[in-house]
């Protein structure tokens, strides 16, 4: 299939590879932002691949975990009520709340609904205009144009039973928050290439200016993601910091106008509270006010739900990439696909999910059976 096969090349991957350890003099932290990435480099193996001195660092670039306790609990709530019909992705529906999820409310006679866009959740609207529909607004730039046009149609529509529950988040605002701690480490990033051809790339030139790193717009698939390895080490070999597109079948630096306009006309930045991270300033978007009729926060008065993440979780500082999964004590034992702690388990993009999913259960592969795995697993 025409930009996946090519891109899956075992032989391509071990030239890249090769060049990356030809590069490579002196150890170096990169960390991808997305969620998608990081499932991309534990099915491959990739991290095992690279030479040792490259470490990649998970980052937080999976909307469904870090969408705070707070917004869960609102949506359960919402969608506890008889007059509701709630709706969502699928991956939101095992992401634990206080005491719940929303596959309990499903089963304790919640209408929740599993849709493929918020443009389904709207068409539920029009034909049950007895009941309030929701959807839940959730993700980075990359979903926000679908809901935005979303609260759009409906105001056109004129629907007065469609509502969103909103919970977006905005990449920048991140790496910046992720670059001023105190414990970071990251030297590089490998930035999300989804995100990226929404947005552009305008916002980055001056993070990576600022903070003194490189910038990679890369894709998903492993060919994708060693060009944006093998791109970001030379720069940080040469001493260079400087914004690089190496996903450019996607991303043009403009981004897409279209969607960007959309998101202007119904959204706003706001300050955001990311779970297991706190608040970021400026790091999401909320409804307008000339949108505000459709916030699902206000319709439902349920804005002063405030709630605490449980203690044992530590995906708060797995989303930071300061611990890899394998670090925490309640990873595969008390914290599992059936029994999460946290989002981070249950996401299809958490990196906790990944490591579990693809059986990497224990901490780093040693030294010695790396090149036994290159021979054995070639990047596919």
């Amino acid at each position: 299939m025409k930009y996946i096969d090519e891109f899956n090349d075992p032989e391509l991957a071990r030239r890249l590879l090769d060049e990356i350890r030809a590069t490579v003099t002196r150890p170096w932290a990169i960390m991808e932002v997305c969620g998608g990435q990081t499932h991309s480099i534990i099915r491959h193996g990739i991290d095992q691949l690279l030479p040792e001195d490259v470490e990649l660092i998970h980052g937080p670039g999976c909307p469904v975990c870090v969408t705070p306790l707070d917004v869960i609990d609102q949506a359960l709530e919402i969608a506890s009520r008889p007059e509701v019909i709630f709706c969502s992705f699928g991956d939101m529906l095992r992401v634990p709340g206080s005491d719940r999820d929303l596959f309990r409310v499903k089963g304790e006679g919640g209408d929740v609904r599993v849709v493929y866009s918020p443009l389904d959740a709207l068409e539920l609207a029009r034909r049950h205009p007895d009941r309030q529909v929701v959807f839940f607004a959730i993700g980075f730039e990359t979903t926000a144009p679908a809901n935005a046009m979303a609260a759009h149609q409906a105001r056109r529509l004129g629907l007065t039973n469609f509502s969103l529950l909103v919970s977006h988040v905005r990449v920048p605002p991140a790496i910046e928050a992720i670059m001023t701690s105190p414990v970071c480490r990251v030297q590089g990033f490998l930035a999300a290439g989804h995100v990226c051809s929404v947005m552009g790339t305008a916002e980055y030139p001056a993070l990576a200016e600022r903070f003194g790193v490189p910038l990679v717009v890369t894709g998903f698939e492993p060919l994708d993601i060693l060009e944006g390895i093998r791109c970001a080490v030379r720069q940080l070999e040469r001493g260079e910091h400087r914004v690089e597109n190496a996903y450019a079948r996607a991303v043009r630096d403009d981004g897409n106008p279209a969607a960007m306009r959309m998101i202007q006309e119904v959204f706003e930045v706001t300050d955001r509270n990311w779970r297991g991270i706190g608040p970021i300033p400026g790091s999401g978007w909320r409804l307008t006010e000339a949108f505000r009729e459709f916030d699902a926060e206000h319709r439902f008065d349920v804005g002063g739900i405030r709630t605490q993440e449980p203690a044992e979780c530590r995906s708060g500082e797995v989303l930071q990439g300061l611990i890899k999964p394998t670090e925490c004590a309640a990873f595969g034992t008390s914290c599992t696909p059936r029994t999460p702690l946290g989002a981070t388990m249950v996401s299809s993009e958490g990196a906790c999910a990944a490591y579990y999913l693809y059986r990497r259960m224990s901490g780093p592969t040693p030294r010695a059976d790396r090149a036994a795995r290159e021979e054995m697993n070639p990047v596919v």
